[in-house]
């Protein structure tokens, strides 16, 4: 069975930093893209950054960039997203979610939209960052 667990998430204070993990079982690690979303209740949920297995390049949403970075520890198959600099406004679930190949996402307007499905979803964990 395929398995996404997410975890690493907690209460941190403004300017702090976290790092979750996403620990992945049942398909072939390196053959996927491991992208990271978020959702805040009531809002729709976004993808802010991701890796992608076809030419292992990183991107990330302007709202994370230059605060968040991502790695593969690929002899674990688990991908971890190190968030820095936290901001009361990155409060929200996390979710790590794994597809074939690239990341699947268009930019537009300083996010990133689906394009392709994700095939495989984490459970979530949650971040909340207090002022």
């Amino acid at each position: 069975d395929v398995q996404l667990q997410a975890s690493g998430g907690g209460l941190v204070q403004a300017g702090g930093s976290l790092r979750l993990s996403c620990a992945t079982s049942g398909f072939t690690f390196g053959d996927y893209a491991i992208a990271w979303y978020r959702q805040v209740p009531g809002k729709e949920r976004e993808g802010i950054s991701c890796r992608s297995n076809d030419d292992g390049n990183t991107i990330h949403a302007d709202s994370v960039k230059g605060r968040f970075t991502i790695s593969n520890d690929n002899s674990k198959n688990t991908a971890h997203l190190q968030m820095t600099s936290l901001k009361p406004e990155d409060t929200a679930v996390y979710y790590c979610a794994a597809r074939p190949h690239g990341c699947g996402w268009v930019y537009y307007g300083g996010r990133f939209y689906d394009v392709d499905s994700y095939e495989f979803w984490g459970q979530g964990t949650l971040v909340t960052v207090s002022s």
